[in-house]
């Protein structure tokens, strides 16, 4: 009996700097936010032109932004509009039984790695996700495949929206392979659909409540 082969993922050195820089430009601005920023902004500059050039127009709004104004963009963006949503397993689960294992096999992959989460941290948030995938390349490139049609959907509704964090959106997907026939489908179907509803099964990993809207506009 032939065993069935294995697919083999390839990641290039960039991708774990651009996952990086990704990852710290979708974190909460805080006061460290300049900091992050600045590095970012250097590290955009070593990366390829598809996925430097968003990460630099979202660099050089938030260089323009007063620190206060963004802050408050950020928390009116993904805590307040519940199509934007952070948080991965959201989109493939909602808020279901389902979607409780989806945040244990998180942690345990990263665990499996030998990398700890903050106490305050959720496994599935798209800003965890990039600072792991930045550490262990092949196995991060994997989780973003895996959550690509919550990412396509997250993408899309921040452009909808004209937020500035639909840059990085676009950066993150620019380290990714071009969607398959499979994924574009799976996008259109949550986009029509939204995630499964069922208000059950999260502790001890329960977050807030984001329900999508549904996105308006075509894939690209």
């Amino acid at each position: 009996m032939k065993k069935k082969a294995t697919r083999t993922i390839r990641t290039e050195t960039w991708q774990s700097y651009a996952w990086q820089a990704q990852s710290l430009l979708l974190a909460y601005p805080d006061e460290q936010f300049g900091q992050r920023l600045a590095l970012a902004d250097r590290v955009a500059a070593t990366l390829p032109d598809p996925v430097a050039e968003p990460l630099l127009r979202f660099t050089g709004h938030a260089a323009q932004s007063a620190p206060a104004d963004l802050a408050t963009a950020y928390v009116a963006t993904f805590d307040h509009r519940k199509r934007c949503c952070l948080y991965l397993t959201y989109y493939a689960h909602g808020d279901t039984r389902k979607r409780g294992l989806a945040l244990l096999s998180l942690k345990q992959t990263y665990a499996a790695a030998g990398w700890r989460l903050a106490d305050d941290e959720l496994p599935d948030h798209l800003a965890v996700v990039l600072e792991f995938a930045a550490t262990d390349p092949p196995t991060g490139q994997r989780l973003l495949s895996d959550h690509r049609a919550g990412l396509e959907l997250l993408r899309l509704a921040l452009t909808d929206d004209g937020s500035p964090w639909a840059h990085v959106l676009d950066s993150v997907s620019a380290t990714l392979p071009a969607l398959a026939g499979d994924d574009r489908e799976a996008v259109l179907r949550l986009a029509a659909q939204g995630p499964p509803e069922e208000q059950v099964g999260l502790d001890p990993y329960a977050s807030p409540v984001f329900l999508p809207d549904p996105v308006v506009g075509g894939l690209r």
